[in-house]
């Protein structure tokens, strides 16, 4: 039975949870309502298991603070057996416009600090990310307030039908893998 690894990165707390930094976790609650499957607390994290077409998906939102994802995402590849390949990394990126969606095998950390740890502790930049835009509308010295603010109106109204999207690509992925998927969802 093939098995995945899907981390939403995110804070805990529940001072982050309506945050555009928060996406990764706000994605992993959209597919947990559309399964359905709960999460428990687990060691690093909260742990949320579902199977599809002989496939076991493993959803992890990491208790280790965003700068700190690669602890939680190296644990669980380990303790799971998974293969690098078969990991998501579900992420927020200020270098895209709001909504935009890039879903990527490699690449560099862009200044975010959860790829950073997870690239240091995987000793790699090959893993595959899917990036959620969240746009860059802050003044200069204004980024992290801008990241751990929470939605506007107009992000807010766009945001369920983009979160579904998201959903859709994580599942693309588990059941037809990195490439295909990227053809089909990359630009949109």
């Amino acid at each position: 039975m093939k098995k995945f690894l899907i981390v939403g990165l995110g804070n805990i707390g529940t001072e982050y949870a309506k945050t555009r930094h928060n996406i990764g976790f706000k994605i992993l609650d959209t597919l947990a309502d559309e399964v359905p499957f709960s999460f428990e607390t687990v060691k690093l994290g909260a742990l949320g298991t579902f199977k599809i077409k002989g496939r076991t998906v493993y959803c992890l939102k990491p208790s280790t603070y965003m700068n700190r994802s690669g602890k939680a995402i190296k644990y669980w590849l380990e303790k799971e057996k998974i293969p690098r390949e078969n990991l998501l990394v579900l992420t927020d990126d200020i270098n895209l416009p709001f909504g935009t969606i890039r879903l990527k095998g490699k690449g560099s950390d862009g200044g975010h600090n959860g790829l950073k740890d997870t690239q240091y502790m995987l000793q790699t930049t090959v893993y595959n990310r899917l990036r959620f835009g969240i746009g860059s509308e802050f003044s200069k010295g204004r980024q992290v307030d801008y990241v751990l603010g929470e939605w506007d109106d107009q992000e807010k109204k766009a945001l369920p039908e983009r979160l579904n999207q998201m959903t859709e690509i994580v599942t693309s992925f588990v059941l037809s893998g990195l490439q295909r998927t990227m053809n089909q969802y990359n630009g949109t």
